[in-house]
């Protein structure tokens, strides 16, 4: 029988070497990449050569919005950014606008605004640790997280009414004071949170096989890291010590008494290790701002920007009305432009704010650290394994609202 076959002249095979590298596409729809972001990926077999992360799926052009509302009504628009770290966002939008303002926060005011925004850092990081966890093949701690988190979004839902979009913060204080029995929720989710804490470490710190897909993964140096302009626990992850709370203090935060957590492997370990240890300063940061406490009123003496408190009001009933047309039609801010960095639960937020005068800001923008920190995946990438990038992306801890904004 003979075995020679005649193919047809399309199907001729050409005799020449096979080209090993091949791109791909990794995303927009892929449940690891934490939102709608592609991945363009260059592999020599199983090796990344090149990465170029692709963006804008998610655009929603939020800071254009802040040009057509005033400037209390664009607090519910930051909430809508980093919308697991809506209360840090609420925090850096106001206090820029308070600086072209010039009002002072009182106290009380200033406390309870450390006291929400380190609960949403914890908050913030359990989803991080949660899914990053589930990213890499463990399920029962992403169970576990989100308990913890549950408990988080109660007690910010009892303040403020919202859970994932709260807008609990204004400019000059507070939406209002928080609700009785408030102070002894919170103790009780203290009480029980270091228990929480071993939990996560007993599934992953020990277990053998996270530390094979994180340890020596997506290294970065510390003048890299620099140079690349990270920031927050990814900065902090390459033995980089600075945290904002710190070396710029705001808010009151210079009062409190914590630790800035680094670790100086530079990889996708010793992120893990900065997050971890972040949740527990952050819990003593609750506890020393929960004994801070003294009563006092929470929005700024300032008639012109925001409404009085209750005990004002009833003292002042005849000029109730005036206040509130004074707030619905909008405050003038003098012009001026402003920059106002915090240590969000990601990195530096930062929001810039240019003001001609009148009730509606001439530009906004925001220095969003996921966006930062996603710009050194190129080089964090290079040479990894294709599984790998799931490794590293997760724990960039990035959020494509903030991204593209």
């Amino acid at each position: 029988m003979s075995t020679n076959i005649n193919l047809p002249p399309q199907l001729e095979v050409i005799d020449r070497p096979l080209d090993t590298q091949m791109t791909i596409s990794m995303g927009p729809q892929h449940p690891s990449t934490h939102g709608v972001l592609r991945v363009e990926l260059v592999l020599d077999g199983e090796m990344v050569v090149k990465a170029t992360p692709d963006i804008g799926y998610l655009h929603t052009g939020m800071e254009k919005l802040f040009e057509y509302k005033k400037y209390q009504q664009g607090i519910v628009i930051t909430d809508r950014m980093d919308y697991l770290n809506p209360l840090g966002n609420n925090l850096a939008y106001v206090m820029a606008a308070e600086k072209l303002l010039a009002i002072e926060i009182p106290e009380r005011a200033q406390t309870i605004r450390v006291l929400f925004c380190e609960l949403q850092r914890i908050a913030s990081h359990l989803v991080w640790l949660g899914t990053h966890a589930l990213d890499i093949g463990a399920m029962t701690v992403f169970f576990y997280c989100f308990r913890e988190r549950e408990k988080i979004l109660n007690l910010i839902e009892a303040a403020s009414g919202g859970r994932l979009t709260p807008s609990y913060f204004r400019i000059g204080g507070l939406m209002m004071d928080l609700p009785a029995g408030f102070e002894s929720r919170v103790k009780q989710f203290l009480d029980g949170f270091p228990s929480a804490l071993k939990d996560f470490q007993k599934l992953l710190t020990g277990n053998r096989i996270f530390q094979k897909r994180t340890q020596n993964v997506g290294r970065i140096s510390g003048p890299d890291a620099i140079d690349w302009g990270l920031s927050g626990p990814c900065l902090r992850g390459s033995g980089v010590q600075l945290d904002i709370r710190r070396a710029n203090p705001y808010t009151g935060y210079e009062k409190y008494d914590f630790e800035i957590p680094i670790e100086h492997d530079g990889d996708v370990w010793a992120r893990y290790l900065v997050r971890l240890s972040e949740m527990k300063e952050s819990q003593k940061i609750v506890t020393q701002a929960l004994s801070r406490l003294r009563p006092g009123p929470v929005k700024a003496d300032a008639p012109k920007v925001v409404l009085p408190d209750r005990e004002a009001m009833k003292q002042h009933m005849d000029a109730l009305i005036h206040h509130f047309l004074i707030v619905a039609e909008g405050f003038d801010v003098p012009a001026g432009e402003v920059y106002h960095p915090i240590e969000a639960s990601k990195g530096e937020l930062g929001v810039y704010i240019r003001s001609t005068g009148g009730p509606k800001p001439s530009r906004v923008h925001f220095r969003g650290p996921s966006f930062v920190n996603l710009s050194a995946l190129p080089d964090l990438a290079q040479g990894a394994m294709i599984a790998d990038i799931v490794a590293i992306i997760g724990s960039l801890d990035i959020v494509l609202g903030e991204i593209d904004r």
